[in-house]
């Protein structure tokens, strides 16, 4: 009795699995799928990351194609896209197919055209036909359907797809730059499902794509260079100068970190060119714009390194003007330059967070030591007034107790 019932538990537990592996099998494949629109499609690939699938059919004589790009286990409140780039694997160019559910319960799908890297995917032509589009949402499962008037000669192309969050009634969110959100590319053949395969790391294993990699590299040597040695090498040469225990250490440290800064601030910006060059953004908009601003400035600044006159030269003034212009403002551009990319590479804002407190600790040095410092100078302008001789100060021959000092000695 006892044995016949362990047989029935054991075989209604292996039923149970059978049916749940047929059941996970069933959700993992588009072959067996049916669509409730009893539209039904020829082809279809199963997309290896963000759980999606794409159904088409092709008809190769006029070049169109009707496609069903499928996100299971989608949100409301979540966007989903899916986009062809007939430029090569990267967002920008990307002609996209986005829905989302509207405040009212009902799917709302358009198209877009990516031409930023901070874009909400305005709705937008394609640079290709598209008479019909539309999207549903059922069981958990977000489906975009639509026509394409690709012509003859786009049988094979990139794909994208992506899901993101809703910033805001009809307004998409970022989608996330890191693990599947970023291995969510491959390419397409129309005409077979043998050539489409899903974007993966090279790596194999790492989770994060050839030009993420690039991207990570591009940020960490800017903001090293641009955002933290530069000021640091400025602060040590404005708060270390006015002790003569210092003198000259104050002005190698200060070289060698402004030197070091301007190697790998150079370092960051080729690779921030090799990036828009493979559509990575990092070289265009306001971004690229100040970052080729801070390049000419530091350039400037390693000539007036070479073309730096002795401390009593008549043009020793205008070149301090010109060294110091140069170097504050190259700062500032650093800073804010960090910042935007910093938003565009960490949305999280881990690293922004921790560029924050950097430069809240360089501020507190410099809060610091100013007033120190000034009141160095302050003292030692008075033991040298006090030190001339009264007739030495009325003719004017040396009335500025500065008129002789170097540009080392002082703030």
């Amino acid at each position: 009795m006892q044995s016949a019932s362990m047989r029935s538990v054991f075989f209604l537990w292996a039923l149970m699995v059978f049916s749940l592996c047929v059941s996970r099998s069933r959700a993992q494949t588009c072959r067996n799928y049916t669509f409730t629109n009893k539209n039904t499609y020829a082809l279809c690939v199963d997309l290896p990351v963000l759980s999606s699938f794409l159904h088409w059919n092709y008809t190769q004589s006029t070049g169109t194609a009707d496609v069903a790009f499928r996100h299971t286990g989608a949100s409301t409140s979540r966007w989903i896209s899916w986009a062809i780039n007939p430029k090569g694997q990267r967002m920008l160019g990307c002609q996209a197919l986005v829905a989302y559910m509207t405040t009212s319960g009902s799917m709302y799908a358009y198209t877009s055209s990516v031409d930023s890297y901070s874009t909400d995917l305005p709705e937008g032509a394609l640079s290709f036909g598209v008479p019909s589009i539309s999207a549903t949402y059922e069981n958990g499962e977000m489906t975009i359907f639509a026509r394409l008037k690709l012509g003859t000669s786009m049988t094979s192309v990139s794909q994208v797809w992506e899901e993101g969050p809703m910033n805001g009634p009809g307004t998409p969110g970022r989608h996330s730059t890191g693990g599947a959100n970023v291995r969510s590319t491959g390419t397409l053949n129309f005409l077979s499902t043998s050539s489409t395969s899903g974007g993966g790391s090279p790596s194999g294993s790492s989770g994060i794509s050839s030009t993420e990699r690039k991207k990570n590299v591009h940020g960490v040597l800017n903001a090293v260079s641009w955002g933290v040695l530069m000021p640091t090498g400025v602060l040590l040469a404005r708060y270390l100068k006015v002790f003569k225990s210092a003198n000259p250490a104050w002005f190698y440290l200060h070289v060698t970190c402004q030197t070091s800064a301007y190697a790998v601030g150079i370092a960051g910006w080729v690779t921030g060119l090799r990036l828009g060059d493979e559509g990575g953004g990092s070289s265009v908009g306001t971004h690229g714009n100040i970052g080729m601003a801070l390049f000419i400035l530091a350039t400037l600044q390693v000539f007036a390194l070479l073309l730096r006159p002795k401390p009593d030269h008549k043009y020793r003034l205008y070149w301090n003007i010109y060294h110091h212009s140069c170097g504050y403002t190259a700062i500032a551009l650093s800073i804010v330059n960090v910042f935007i990319g910093l938003d565009l590479l960490d949305p999280t804002k881990v690293w922004k967070r921790t560029y924050i407190i950097i430069l809240v600790v360089l501020g507190c040095v410099a809060l610091i030591m100013e007033p120190v410092t000034w009141a160095i100078v302050i003292k030692k302008r008075r033991r040298e007034r006090s030190q001339k001789h009264p007739a030495v100060g009325m003719n004017g021959a040396h009335s500025n107790g500065y008129n002789g000092r170097s540009h080392e000695d002082g703030v």
